[in-house]
């Protein structure tokens, strides 16, 4: 599988080099949008509020104080502060596992061990799992800096991204659309208890599928196959084309304002 990141998880005096790989697969099934008429590709372009085309040379950074008045930032601005890569990903922290609310994990990736490095690795797993905890450290990928837990996941340490406290919305936030004053009888109790009870099982994620992913792939394999295929016009031409005939236009435009400003107005003489 494709590699994200190499370097060192370090806990302690212990260096084990690992690789970093996606956990997970993305399931989305994107759709492309076409014009009805002749199903050409929809193209976006970059307009100013004037409706103008904007070429990329022409795009800065702003970050919005009010309706009308921004802050520009630019490249270089947000390269003096950004976090540099690190080749190392160390364990501060070891926390218990069951003190973790489940709302601060994000995104979940796979380290394994860089070859020769098998005894390491398995000491810190072994290590985790028989202690029942997790490890926290923070590190950069891509210029971004990272919360991330470190635990054991059946024979294999995983990494999971991790939201910082500020990015959690705080329960007292929605106390306004929680139910207040509400009693519950012993008896609405005991029968909710014993319904909860008849369906405890064990968890098997398995048993659990995506039904309309399923059906949406077998309606375009169904329509694939009854050659319910539309063909698309390729456009050949090169995107600088038309931004050439675009800023070609624009320089005509100008050309023409100016050669307005600069021509003698005529003025009608009075007749004597």
């Amino acid at each position: 599988m494709k590699s994200m990141w190499k370097g060192l998880l370090s806990f302690g005096l212990v260096n084990v080099p690992v690789t970093m790989i996606k956990a997970t697969r993305s399931k989305t099934i994107s759709f492309n949008q076409l014009r009805k008429s002749d199903y050409s590709r929809i193209q976006y372009k970059k307009v100013a509020s004037d409706g103008a085309e904007v070429p990329a040379s022409e795009i800065v950074k702003g970050y919005k104080l009010s309706e009308d008045r921004y802050v520009i930032i630019s490249e270089n601005d947000l390269e003096a502060i950004s976090p540099k890569a690190s080749r190392i990903i160390e364990i501060g922290d070891f926390v218990k596992l069951d003190e973790i609310d489940n709302r601060y994990y994000d995104s979940s990736y796979y380290l394994v061990p860089d070859q020769g490095t098998g005894k390491a690795y398995a000491l810190l797993l072994q290590g985790m799992t028989e202690a029942n905890v997790v490890g926290i450290a923070k590190f950069v990928l891509r210029n971004k800096e990272y919360l991330a837990a470190i635990r054991p996941t059946e024979n294999v340490i995983t990494l999971s991204t991790m939201l910082f406290a500020d990015e959690i919305v705080p329960v007292q936030e929605l106390e306004n659309d929680l139910p207040s004053g509400v009693e519950l009888s012993d008896k609405e109790l005991s029968m909710a208890k014993t319904l909860i009870d008849t369906l405890i099982t064990k968890f098997e994620p398995e048993k659990y599928e995506n039904e309309y992913h399923k059906q949406v792939l077998q309606m375009i394999n169904a329509k694939a196959g009854n050659d319910q295929i539309v063909s698309t016009p390729i456009n050949t031409a090169p995107y600088f084309v038309d931004l050439m005939a675009a800023l070609e236009a624009s320089m005509e435009t100008i050309k023409k304002n100016e050669s307005k400003k600069k021509s003698p107005r005529k003025t009608k003489q009075k007749s004597a």
